[in-house]
């Protein structure tokens, strides 16, 4: 089992950026991949980013593609989503999840994540 902790959430205006932040332990970090994931007030969890256990492949959902990177760094066993031009649409809490890498690649499954963490809020306010 991973333990993963995020940080780095907050509250942003419209149109701000947040880094988000996970950490993790009890694992080799570089046999995983790492995913990011959130949740908004009466809706579903929702897949948000991935990326492979090398950091050479990612997949984004859709709306965020073009707003949000995911990156990591293999020496710090952490893992970064990079969130800029913030929408009121992107509050949410949101989730770091970790699986061992297989296949399919950069699913954007939840149920084929093994580990989670408790997550950290993100607000943008309009």
């Amino acid at each position: 089992q991973v333990q993963l902790v995020e940080s780095g959430g907050g509250l942003v205006q419209a149109g701000g950026s947040l880094r988000l932040s996970c950490a993790a332990s009890g694992r080799t970090f570089s046999l995983l991949d790492m995913g990011w994931f959130r949740q908004a007030p009466g809706k579903e969890r929702e897949f948000v980013a991935v990326i492979n256990w090398s950091g050479q492949a990612t997949n984004y959902l859709d709306p965020v593609k073009e707003r949000f990177t995911i990156s990591r760094d293999n020496a710090k066993n952490t893992v970064y989503l990079q969130m800029n031009s913030l929408k009121p649409e992107d509050t949410a809490v949101y989730y770091c999840a970790a699986r061992s890498s297989r296949l399919p690649a950069l699913t954007t499954m939840q149920g084929q994540y093994d580990s989670w963490g408790q997550g950290t809020q993100v607000t943008v306010s309009s």
